[in-house]
């Protein structure tokens, strides 16, 4: 295996399936078998999810809501979505803990970093639910902060698109895509990887990101043993 620990970053969109909003069971099972592949293989999981098939924090700012608010409903939106995560895999046969930023003591641990670790080093898959805790922070962001706090070897970005092109590849057919870039050359591109936030801490701590495609099959495992999938930020 090429990474030992990785910090696996969903979107809550990827969660509503074919679905106008909500969250899909079948992608649930799915995603839950995916992660399990390289669980069996001993590489030691923890899980950021999004909260956008909920709630965006951005979105009801621009309705005129008040973002602070926005943004902590958002962060309760990824704790909905890291139960529904939970549940799945352990459906699946795995062992899980769901930490939360914001306190949550009956349906969730408080996050605390040599918790997490400890869990990671028994086998078990921590899930990481809302966000930072502070407003104004993306799960982007979030997801990095928590794999350079639990000492995770990359960051693997799960989206719909199986990595970082020249352009938007669904509205420009010419876009091509890279194996590999570095963060320096994505900042000079403007390229959108992540947010800048989360980018900037991910560059200054050297933690490669690798964004590709979750909703191929196997493709997280083939990421996980080194093989030339999506496009790797270093």
């Amino acid at each position: 295996m090429k990474y030992k620990r990785i910090l696996l970053k969903l979107s809550g969109e990827a969660l509503m399936g074919d679905n106008q909003y909500g969250i899909d069971p079948n992608r649930l099972a799915e995603y839950a078998q995916e992660i399990k592949k390289i669980v069996n293989l001993g590489v030691e999981v923890a899980i950021v999810i999004g909260g956008g098939n909920i709630f965006r924090g951005v979105a009801g700012a621009s309705k005129g809501m008040d973002r602070v608010q926005g943004d902590y409903m958002g962060m309760l939106a990824t704790v909905i979505n890291g139960m529904a995560l939970q549940g799945a895999l352990e459906d699946a046969g795995m062992l899980t803990r769901l930490q939360t930023a914001l306190k949550i003591e009956a349906i969730a641990e408080p996050y605390i970093k040599r918790r997490a670790v400890r869990h990671l080093e028994k086998g078990r898959i921590v899930i990481f639910g809302a966000g930072t805790g502070n407003p104004y922070f993306t799960t982007d962001t979030a997801a990095v902060l928590r794999g350079i706090e639990v000492g995770a070897d990359v960051i693997l970005k799960g989206t719909r698109v199986d990595g970082v092109y020249t352009a938007d590849p669904e509205k420009d057919s010419t876009a091509t895509k890279y194996e590999t870039i570095s963060f320096a050359d994505v900042l000079e591109k403007g390229l959108n990887v992540m947010d800048t936030t989360a980018f900037t801490l991910s560059q200054e701590n050297n933690l490669p990101i690798v964004v590709f495609d979750m909703n191929k099959e196997s493709n997280l495992l083939k990421v996980c043993q080194g093989d030339n999938i999506g496009t790797t930020v270093y």
